[in-house]
């Protein structure tokens, strides 16, 4: 399945939202952008699929998780995809010494936004494990557990970082599905569906006959994009 023959079933519409790293503000200006897009013309069922990274390297990492887990858009079916970015958080929050990476991937905006203070040593990341943990509200550990790795609508594959080329999508583990770059972004083989993802940040919104990039680099650009999905179309909401 190739882009210019890529569809969606009728009366669906998907936005897909790229990378968004702690922008809570971008966040909100884009839902407002989609509402008014629902306002303007309707669909029979309508799905916003974000594609992962919601923390890290921008200043409200904790504003964004807030915003995904109690004030979704009205009217619409969500799916929160899983980043590499919460999955190194959980990882962190899991154990603490095998995941210190974490914090020199922009974790240290993360800890920031949850006011706990960022370790000066590594004999401290027991204890800034444990003052994240305490941080953290319920219903954000609920949000970052139950991220899912993938979805698919019509002729689209949903994911955050991409699929190992060749392999049949039932075997595609998830350090490909959230890790992966160039034997995905290279690749030029049909996938079979069409594949949108984030992970890595593009100028403009990469559009190639197997794949979609919408990663406009959001936290140092202020660019949030959101692709939308309508039949045969293909059109972008952006900050």
């Amino acid at each position: 399945m190739l882009l210019q023959e890529a569809r969606l079933p009728p009366g669906l519409r998907v936005y897909a939202i790229g990378d968004i790293h702690g922008r809570a503000d971008l966040l909100d200006r884009l839902h407002g952008l989609i509402e008014a897009d629902l306002q303007s013309t309707a669909p029979e069922r309508c799905v916003v699929v974000y594609l992962g990274d919601y923390v890290d390297r921008g200043p409200d990492s904790h504003g964004v998780i807030e915003r995904l887990a109690r004030h979704k858009l009205a009217g619409v079916e969500t799916i929160t995809l899983l980043g590499n970015h919460e999955a190194m958080m959980l990882e962190f929050l899991d154990a603490p010494y095998g995941a210190s990476l974490w914090l020199a991937n922009g974790g240290d905006a993360t800890l920031a936004s949850y006011k706990v203070r960022i370790p000066a040593a590594y004999d401290e990341l027991l204890l800034t494990q444990r003052s994240l943990r305490g941080a953290l509200p319920r219903h954000h550990w609920h949000f970052l557990e139950k991220l899912v790795m993938q979805a698919q609508f019509g002729d689209y594959l949903f994911v955050h970082a991409g699929i190992k080329p060749g392999l049949p999508l039932d075997r595609q583990s998830r350090e490909q599905m959230i890790w992966i770059r160039d034997a995905f972004l290279d690749s030029e083989v049909d996938h079979g569906l069409v594949v949108v993802h984030g992970h890595t940040i593009v100028h403009e919104v990469e559009w190639r006959p197997n794949r979609i990039g919408v990663d406009t680099g959001a936290y140092t650009t202020g660019r949030l994009t959101a692709l939308v999905l309508e039949g045969a179309g293909q059109r972008l909401l952006q900050t």
